[in-house]
């Protein structure tokens, strides 16, 4: 989106999410996360996972929103090898997030999304960015001063899947170097975030699709990570790195994978109906929302 990183334009949300799936029986035909196991009964290429396409009006096409996901090296070398990186749940869960954004909203949405590094110059294009499981992150210099100043100058990131203390801890020290002068604050249920689009009665925690069936039968799902069960049940929690005005420069989605339920939406009618109809798109959705009117 080739705009001014201060401009902000009022998406408009005419119909509850809950109202439209159940309209559109997307229970049954949810946008899968692999082409074997997806659900719906919409065409769409291989390429893409099952998820359908969509056409962009090249009129407006650098005014168009675009979900753009972080690359970044990690501690051990390279991008991400080793397991975690920047790579997770990728592209299914962009693909599908996207898909719904377009589907649920009057944004015109960009059917790909993009991958871009932080010292990439097209970064200003674009007023929302999105990093996951930054377990074994490191920001180089020139990265951290680059996202330092995109965020200063109005820009967004959201930071998901990323699970007990060591993993914080790891992730707000990272952090200083970007805003050596910042902590995070936790978020209240109250704040706007939660009540932008869809008003949240919780915090939303959402599991990994693999965990969340395995805890199925117990109905508690808040130690399905191996980061965290050796710590305790641990509660999601929001973390945000304000600006001077109190607007959220980047909000942490901490003890909680809600780009799972965008990527495995598909995979059963359960796992979409409890964590992705329920918390997944409600929370994105605001958040995107928040993001691009603030």
């Amino acid at each position: 989106m080739a705009i001014s990183m201060k401009t902000r334009f009022l998406p408009h949300f005419g119909v509850s999410l809950g109202l439209w799936l159940a309209s559109q029986d997307l229970g049954a035909q949810g946008v899968g996360s692999r082409g074997s196991e997806r659900l719906i009964n919409e065409p769409g290429p291989a390429s893409r996972a099952g998820v359908p396409d969509w056409g962009v009006d090249q009129t407006f096409s650098q005014d168009i929103f675009t979900f753009v996901r972080i690359m970044y090296s990690t501690g051990g070398g390279g991008w991400g090898r080793g397991g975690g990186g920047w790579r997770v749940d990728y592209p299914n869960a962009d693909l599908n997030f996207s898909y719904r954004l377009e589907q649920l909203t009057s944004l015109k949405v960009h059917p790909d999304g993009g991958t871009l590094e932080l010292t990439d110059d097209k970064l200003f294009d674009y007023p929302f960015i999105f990093i996951i499981d930054p377990r074994r992150l490191v920001f180089m210099d020139s990265e951290a001063k680059a996202l330092s100043r995109y965020l200063l100058n109005g820009g967004f990131l959201m930071v998901d899947d990323f699970w007990g203390e060591s993993m914080k801890t790891h992730f707000l020290s990272e952090m200083e170097k970007v805003f050596p002068d910042r902590r995070p604050v936790s978020l209240e249920l109250s704040h706007p975030i939660f009540n932008a689009v869809f008003p949240l009665t919780l915090k939303p925690q959402v599991p990994s699709e693999d965990s969340a069936e395995r805890n199925k039968g117990r109905g508690v799902y808040e130690t399905w990570e191996d980061e965290i069960r050796y710590e305790g049940p641990a509660p999601a929690d929001y973390l945000a790195y304000l600006d001077d005005e109190d607007r959220i420069m980047a909000l942490l989605c901490h003890n909680t994978d809600l780009s799972d339920g965008w990527e495995e939406e598909g995979k059963s009618e359960w796992f979409f109906s409890r964590f992705s109809e329920a918390l997944s798109y409600p929370m994105g959705i605001n958040i995107v929302y928040y993001a691009l009117t603030h």
